[in-house]
Formats: structure tokens, sequence, C-alpha cells
């Protein structure tokens, strides 16, 4: 259906003795939960969550029906197995045997690729997951993913995924990121915010995420409450009329310097008008939009009748504002 949204939601442990994992169903709950609900509660992905699907049959078919349709988003989470040989890449299932490990990287592109669905985006948390999207020979490293495909591993093609304290170290992240660790200041969460908060996360010497794209542009995958209500965010170009403006500050911007018997304050002295400007700029501030000219709080560019101008993402904001894009 035209506008929907719908996620596969696949964690698999249950690989035979000595192959057990221990972590995957747990990630693919925590996931589930997260998509299933933004941040207010309002519905966002119609969920079908699949746990220990023992077949390379059942998984490739699930994988086919999620992608099937022309919905708005299409999204395959995976944590399980992944192996890479000769051939090309998998991610494993329980019935997997040698030169038959489960559903082969390429299949999953294949039926990706075809997808009529406008937005597909894939989320593997299995060792081998960042050959997702390169072609068939692990001697190559071109990736040949078609319009509207965004992918993200958990590591590089060469590398394991490990898990730890009952997650898998990316699906951790990807949770975080998830809650509203990789919002942008209207509270949107998307693929690149994501890879950018995992990226970050992650130091040179762990597994490194890999993250591949063709899109325009980002649909985010969930809200959560804005860092900066929308009605501050948009009186932006207000406070700042140019795009490098300054906005001048002095004591009667600070709440605090208000004439009493027992304090002594500087004048002039605050007054309502302003103090509910600088409340504003405040806000705008620590979500970085912001920064004190001179002085390193906002309170002394206040007191000091310092100015406060917008930092790189501020200017970023403010365009967006200016632009009627938000």
């Amino acid at each position: 259906m035209a506008g929907a949204r719908k996620a596969l939601v696949v964690g698999i442990d249950q690989y035979g003795p000595g192959n057990e994992l221990t972590c995957c169903v747990n990630d693919a709950e925590a996931i589930s939960s997260l998509l299933s609900r933004n941040g207010d509660g309002s519905p966002n992905f119609s969920v079908k969550r699949a746990l220990n699907v023992g077949t390379k049959g059942q998984l490739k078919s699930l994988i086919a029906g999620c992608f099937s349709g022309d919905d708005e988003i299409a999204l395959f989470y995976f944590a399980g197995h992944g192996f890479i040989d000769a051939i090309g890449g998998y991610i494993v299932t329980p019935d997997g045997s040698h030169n038959d490990w489960g559903v082969s990287m390429e299949e999953m592109l294949s039926i990706i690729n075809q997808s009529k669905c406008r937005n597909k985006i894939v989320l593997l948390d299995c060792c081998h997951a960042g050959f997702m999207g390169n072609i068939s020979s692990i001697n190559q490293s071109m990736a040949v993913i078609k319009e509207g495909v965004t992918i993200l591993t958990a590591s590089k093609s060469d590398e394991s995924s490990l898990e730890s304290d009952g997650h898998g170290v990316f699906t951790a992240l990807l949770v975080a990121a998830l809650e509203g660790g990789a919002a942008d200041a209207t509270g949107h969460i998307t693929p690149g915010g994501i890879y950018a908060y995992i990226d970050r996360a992650l130091g040179p010497w762990d597994q490194r995420p890999v993250f591949k794209t063709n899109v325009t542009r980002f649909t985010p995958l969930r809200t959560v409450k804005p860092q900066v209500s929308y009605e501050v965010l948009r009186r932006i170009i207000v406070y700042f009329p140019q795009l490098n403006s300054e906005c001048a500050l002095d004591p009667s911007y600070e709440p605090t310097n208000r004439s009493t018997i027992e304090h002594s304050v500087v004048e002039p002295y605050a007054n309502e008008k302003n103090t509910a400007i600088f409340s504003d700029l405040q806000q705008l501030e620590s979500v970085g939009l912001v920064v004190p000219l001179g002085e390193e709080h906002m309170y002394f560019a206040a007191m000091h009748s310092k100015a406060c101008g917008l930092t790189p993402t501020g200017q970023h904001y403010w365009r967006l504002v200016k632009n009627n894009i938000i």
C-alpha cells in the first residue's frame, strides 16, 4: 500500500550446538519495539518480527514479502551469523551447510533492487555484513545498489561483529540512536544520522560500520520529541535576520539581573520581553545552533553586553526556516 511503512525484523540465536548466539533475539525484540512507535507513541512501522527462523527458504520468503508492493519504506533488520567465502556473502540460517550457508547477499540485493518500494533500508548486525551491496567477487569492492536503497552494516566485509552485555555492539548503538541519540534538532532520526552516531561511538580499533546509499534525500525512520520546539526554532530568522547576523545582548536579557534590596544589579535591569528572547536563545545554544561571542557562556555575554551568533549548524537550520522547509 502506497505510503505505508513496514519492517521485517529477524533475530536468530538457535544455530545448533557450538554455533549458538545469545543476543540476536534480544536485539530483534528491542529494534521491533522502537520501530513500531515514534517517541510520542504514535504508530510508525508495521513490524513483522521473526525470531529463530529455521530455514533459508523461510527467510528468503520473508525478505521477498518485505520488499513487495509499493510502500513508502520497506526496512529489513537482521541479527545473526554472517559468512563470506570465495563466492560471496551470506546471512546464515540454522539449516545452512557448507556451500549453502543461507540467503546470499547477492540474492537479497537483487530482491531489494527490483522492489518498487520508494525507500529500501537494510540494517545488518552480523559478521562480514559490509559485503552487502558488493558485486559477487570478494576481490571487488564496487557497490551495485539502485536508487532508493540504503544499507547500514555492523562491520566491514572482512570483520566480525561482536556481542556484549546482552546485545550486539552495533545494535546497542542502533538502539541508542533510535531512542533519540541520532535525532536532529527537530526530532527526526534518519539513516545518515544513525550512521554518524554509530561511527562516532566506535573507535578506529573497533569493528567499523559500513554505510552505502543511493538516495537523493533521507526519510526519517523514527521521530522523537524535538530538542527545541518548532515555534522557537522558527524564530531563529527573527533573532538573526541575516545568515551572518549577530544578536546583541545586554544585562536586560539576563533574568536574574533584577533590582532587589538584597542584591546589587547591573543596569539595564532585566525586562520580560528580553528575558523571553534570551530563553529562546539559550535553548538554541543548548543544541549547538547558537554560540556566545567573546564569552564562554551566554550569561556573561548578556551581563557584559556582548552578542551571540549562529554556528554552522545553526546556519543550516536558519536556511531551512528561511526557505519554509521547517
